[in-house]
């Protein structure tokens, strides 16, 4: 049975005390115009409940942008696994954000399994947040399915007039509430509050698209050898700001970090991007993907054609990062749109 709590906001502030007390906390906090991000926070006065998506996703805590994984000693000859992960609480996460963990946990629990990620992933407390209303332009969570919570966090807060209703999704959520005394069981009242919400939500969250979820992956089918991947591609400056900023791109390099010793060192974990040409580059210099045209291509099948046809699912969460941050102005639903028109044509 589903369990539904309710947090008064005159004690928030108590709350948040309390969750940075008990371990680290993270949430979003205010980094210059429309620009936010998810750092370390002490009290609620420091946390923006109302904001567009981060400049990164909380990705970087389940998959740190540099990551140690064996330190050597060669004249000890000596190798060790190595983790550094503490107990951690995220939160205010978005939908869209909560959904690109779920793609994460899917791609890092398939064989062969990520230890690192997902002893990591043990020690993480995720809350998310409810967006009331649209972020920004750039938005396309209801395409997507993500404008409401879909699973992925052990709390789930929705902000109403002057309380909080809570979603309790796991153990490790309802052994928190149990910590907070100023948690109390929701009323059949709060609860019509959360479905009337909910109502309120379906008339401002659309599909931004004319185009159904079901009919995104048919459309990337047919799309391999459509022009639009030149026209990107003539814009593309190959920054990689998109998969940079994307909640569930997870492509990485590896690399040794040598001492000045030169006995001594670690290896490297870090993240890469499709959109970097080296990415592709085998040995001999050749590459799978030299022209930019190639690599968006690739960018965008990752995300509606090939991970459905692996995991039956979508690896778009609607964020609208990768338009948001892009330096040529590429803009995902302008993209698709124009695949729209082009395949219709062609019929």
């Amino acid at each position: 049975m589903e369990q539904y709590v309710v947090l008064n906001k005159n004690d928030f502030d108590d709350f948040i005390d309390i969750l940075a007390k008990l371990q680290k906390l993270v949430a979003p906090v205010k980094r210059g115009e429309k620009n936010y991000a998810f750092d370390e926070v002490t009290s609620s006065s420091e946390i923006a409940l109302k904001y567009i998506p981060t400049i990164l996703p909380p990705k970087k805590y389940f998959l740190p942008q540099n990551e140690t994984l064996v330190e050597y000693n060669k004249k000890q000859n000596k190798r060790e696994g190595t983790l550094y992960s503490e107990p951690l609480t995220i939160f205010g996460v978005h939908t869209c954000d909560l959904a690109g963990i779920q793609c994460l946990n899917i791609v890092f629990s398939d064989r062969p399994m990520d230890a690192n990620y997902n002893l990591r992933k043990k020690k993480i407390l995720v809350i998310g947040l409810e967006c009331n209303e649209y972020c920004d332009e750039y938005a396309s969570c209801a395409l997507m399915h993500n404008q409401y919570p879909n699973g992925g966090y052990d709390l789930f807060f929705t902000e109403l007039e002057n309380k909080f209703i809570i979603h309790v999704n796991t153990l490790s959520g309802e052994e928190l509430i149990k910590k907070m005394g100023m948690i109390k069981p929701a009323s059949e009242e709060d609860m019509k509050g959360l479905e009337q919400l909910r109502i309120k939500k379906r008339k401002i969250f659309k599909p931004e698209i004319d185009i159904s979820y079901s009919n995104l992956h048919p459309l990337f089918e047919k799309s391999f050898n459509n022009d639009v991947w030149n026209d990107i591609g003539n814009r593309c400056l190959s920054c990689t700001n998109c998969t940079n900023v994307c909640p569930t791109c997870y492509c990485y390099d590896m690399g040794y970090d040598t001492d000045l010793d030169m006995n001594s060192g670690s290896l490297i974990r870090k993240w890469d991007s499709c959109q970097s040409r080296p990415f592709a580059t085998v040995a001999g210099g050749e590459s799978f993907r030299p022209e930019r045209a190639a690599r968006q291509r690739h960018r965008y099948m990752r995300k509606f054609n090939y991970a459905f046809d692996k995991y039956n699912r979508y690896f778009c969460t609607g964020c609208g990062r990768c338009s948001r941050t892009c330096m040529a102005k590429i803009n995902l639903k302008e993209t698709i749109n124009t695949l729209i028109k082009t395949v219709k044509a062609e019929k």
